[in-house]
């Protein structure tokens, strides 16, 4: 993996956690719809832009080469159900708590994701940590372990982000196909059970009468769209254990949308949680700028 990959990989994910965060607060621009309508109409939506970005790079024919890899044997389409039921939830679980009132414990659980992903790396696929690693990993295990004391105890959305990631993106290491395509894929997967849910709810097309709403549904896609496949490529470009601690950019985003726009309060007594993960953030910084300076410094011996 050369310095370039690395490099891009950083810039994407750096990119999705911010764009994530974005869409934390942008459900409060969709009332009245709730959690459920949103991420129907979100996965409907990303449908549709990422088939309409495939056909404008003229590579539908990769998407149908996707299709007939991931659906040829039993396990691939076993394989590509489990995806997609993980992604599903995880995405549905975003929105259900940016507008229930749960924000903060699903951003908990985005907390404690890198830390998941960085034991996968470590122990799954073998990974090394440099000192700054070790030290950030430290760090993010102090504020964990504050809020196991505080609340003795996470709650259901913690856990559910924070252990339901790390099997997708090891399942999606094993498929040797372009994320894009992978992603769409799993999109289409998704979409029967979107316009069930939408069927389900009789209010629910009505929505596409607001020609307000129908603008910003279509920035939801476009958002998700940019944020899902940015993030996804970053898991292809970078070693799963840095992945995962640059996952703690989100999380920290998240918090801030969830006290400056989403009107969540952050209680003294959770300092102790997230100052050490900021600090933790704060380390990984310094070593994603010491991994992409190191390739000019041997360029100059």
């Amino acid at each position: 993996m050369n310095s370039h990959e690395i490099g891009r990989g950083i810039g994407l994910s750096v990119l999705a956690s911010a764009l994530f965060a974005l869409l934390s607060g942008y459900t409060r621009l969709l009332a009245p719809l709730d959690g459920s309508d949103i991420f129907a109409w979100r996965i409907l939506g990303t449908v549709l832009v990422a088939l309409a970005l495939i056909a404008w790079r003229g590579q539908l024919g990769l998407l149908r080469q996707a299709l007939r890899q991931l659906l040829g044997t039993p396990s691939r389409c076993l394989l590509l159900v489990a995806m997609a039921a993980i992604l599903g939830f995880q995405q549905w679980l975003f929105l259900w708590g940016s507008v229930n009132g749960r924000a903060l414990e699903v951003s908990l659980g985005y907390f404690l994701l890198p830390l998941s992903m960085v034991l996968v790396g470590r122990f799954y696929y073998g990974e090394r940590m440099d000192l700054l690693q070790r030290l950030a990993v430290l760090c993010a295990c102090v504020g964990v372990a504050h809020e196991l004391w505080m609340t003795r105890a996470f709650s259901w959305p913690t856990l559910a982000v924070a252990l339901g990631y790390p099997p997708y993106f090891i399942l999606r290491q094993r498929i040797r196909l372009d994320s894009l395509m992978i992603f769409v894929v799993e999109l289409l997967a998704l979409a029967p059970l979107a316009l069930l849910m939408l069927g389900t709810d009789g209010s629910a097309w009505a929505t596409l009468q607001t020609p307000s709403m129908v603008l910003l549904l279509a920035g939801l896609s476009l958002l998700s769209m940019v944020a899902l496949t940015s993030y996804l490529r970053a898991s292809k470009l970078l070693p799963m254990g840095l992945f995962g601690i640059l996952g703690y950019v989100e999380p920290v985003l998240l918090v801030l949308v969830a006290m400056g726009v989403l009107g969540e309060t952050l209680q003294s007594s959770q300092l102790g949680t997230y100052a050490p993960i900021w600090l933790s953030v704060a380390l990984t910084a310094a070593h994603s700028v010491k991994l992409m300076r190191r390739p000019v410094a041997q360029s100059m011996n």
